[in-house]
């Protein structure tokens, strides 16, 4: 099966809020941190943020940073992005990504073991 699945995206207006939903079906969910990453249409992957194991700490990229929050379910192998005050900017497909491990500085630029194949997020103007 798949490991990880996306869902939550769609439309949205600028200033609105969305909640995506990442499905795990990983031995050990627990043991993986959890990250978000996006990709704009003919841009780079950029980090979004990422959650510990545990779900005590989280870290976040600069452009959403007071915007957007990772939460975790550890019983039901589900992780959450809440994004709030959308911009245009935040237009993208969102991937969830686990790496087996903790947190631990530049995981932004780690090795991940699953990736999701994505939920498109378009912020209107």
């Amino acid at each position: 099966q798949v490991p990880l699945v996306e869902s939550g995206g769609g439309l949205v207006q600028a200033g609105g809020s969305l909640r995506l939903s990442c499905a795990a079906s990983i031995r050990s969910f627990s043991s993986y941190a959890m990250a978000w990453f996006r990709q704009a249409p003919g841009k780079e992957r950029e980090f979004v943020g990422i959650i510990s194991r545990s779900g005590a700490y989280t870290y976040y990229g600069d452009s959403v940073k007071g915007r957007f929050r990772i939460s975790r379910d550890n019983a039901k192998n589900t992780v959450h992005l809440q994004m709030n005050s959308l911009k245009t900017a935040d237009t993208a497909v969102y991937y969830c990504a686990a790496r087996n491990g903790p947190v631990v500085p530049g995981a932004e630029n780690l090795k991940y073991d699953y990736w999701g194949q994505g939920t498109q997020v378009t912020v209107s103007s």
